[in-house]
């Protein structure tokens, strides 16, 4: 396996468990947004399948000077561990995505700590990188998935805007799409190898800087220290947090 050293990891390389918000009903719920008064919004890929449009996304955000959050699936990692240093050494984020791509909620604890855990430590091998933030597969998730993600120091990290981009709409339907519903602290979906998204965010990209947004990897969106999630997944810092 190709080991890459000398790489700066974005978020801690210390594992600690997570406090995470549980709603009046006992329901644990990931985060879909950041609460924010700052123009600030995060973008990130997930990558299950192919590489082919990977290289048009990196140069288009390189471009932009802009970093962003990948979300990597184990498979995917070790079918394609060149891309997964070129992610890295173009400094984007790194997230977890589970190493099969499962169903999670039909998973024991030590199924899902497996799927996290065995994916974290390709990912570290071949780039530093100790990750952080969890995308489980499909969206599906129940509190045990996310109290065991937590317990492994994950965030548990949905969106606030599909843009549908995997349903292979065009470029002009991905950018209408996430233009109409994209507000501060939103975070939005995007795949590594849909048709349409180089175009979209060829667009996208400079008109949201053009509005005056910041789009930053997730883990620099939310915030940090003491936080609450609400019912609808939105992220709130407690006081004293930031």
């Amino acid at each position: 396996m190709l080991l890459v050293l000398g790489f700066v990891s974005l978020v801690p390389q210390v594992r600690e468990p997570l406090i995470v918000s549980v709603t009046s009903r006992g329901r644990l719920v990931p985060i879909y947004s950041v609460k924010t008064s700052a123009n600030r919004v995060a973008i990130s890929f997930d990558a299950t399948w192919g590489t082919e449009l990977t290289d048009e996304i990196l140069d288009i955000l390189d471009s932009h000077g802009i970093t962003t959050t990948f979300f990597l699936a184990g498979y995917w990692v070790e079918k394609h561990p060149d891309y997964v240093v070129k992610i890295a050494e173009a400094g984007h984020e790194i997230g977890n995505h589970s190493y099969s791509h499962p169903h999670m909620n039909t998973l024991s604890e030590q199924g899902i700590s497996y799927e996290l855990q065995k994916n974290a430590d390709l990912i570290r091998d071949l780039t530093g990188q100790c990750t952080s933030l969890f995308r489980p597969p499909f969206g599906e998730y129940n509190n045990q998935v996310i109290s065991v993600a937590s317990a492994l120091g994950y965030h548990t990290i949905q969106w606030s805007v599909d843009s549908l981009d995997w349903k292979n709409l065009t470029s002009n339907q991905i950018y209408d799409r996430v233009m109409g519903q994209v507000k501060p602290g939103a975070i939005v979906l995007f795949h590594n190898a849909a048709p349409g998204t180089p175009g979209a965010i060829r667009r996208l990209i400079p008109d949201l800087l053009a509005q005056g947004y910041e789009i930053l990897p997730i883990s620099h969106l939310l915030h940090k220290g003491d936080f609450y999630i609400d019912h609808a997944g939105t992220q709130y810092p407690r006081k004293g947090g930031s």
